[in-house]
């Protein structure tokens, strides 16, 4: 089964702090580590949320186009791991491993 692990990080963080050698050092050791396990199916890091733009369907289904990430978002997914596991024990697994190296929350999802 297919889980995305995704790094949440608060609204405001300062990404500067995962230019911190040894969180660099961590996340490397973790995606060799998925690699060797044969879990990881793609791994992707995400450009600040002021780079995003969020399309917005309004009532009429006229879709509008605005700068920014969601502006309601408390939190906004700054990376995230597409990983085949096992089950959910095993993704979760990994997760916790996630949050340790990246020093962040993670949201674990399955796929449809």
């Amino acid at each position: 089964m297919r889980y995305l692990v995704a790094v949440l990080r608060p609204a405001g963080w300062d990404p500067a702090s995962a230019a911190d050698p040894a969180v660099r050092r961590d996340i490397d050791a973790l995606n060799d580590e998925m690699k060797s396990a044969g879990v990881r199916v793609f791994v992707g890091g995400l450009q600040s949320p002021a780079t995003a733009l969020s399309l917005r369907r309004q009532a009429d289904g006229e879709l509008i186009v605005n700068a920014g990430s969601h502006p309601k978002a408390s939190e906004f997914v700054d990376g995230f791991w597409v990983l085949e596991t096992t089950d959910l024990d095993a993704a979760l697994a990994w997760g916790r491993k996630a949050a340790a190296a990246c020093r962040a929350s993670i949201e674990v999802r399955p796929f449809h």
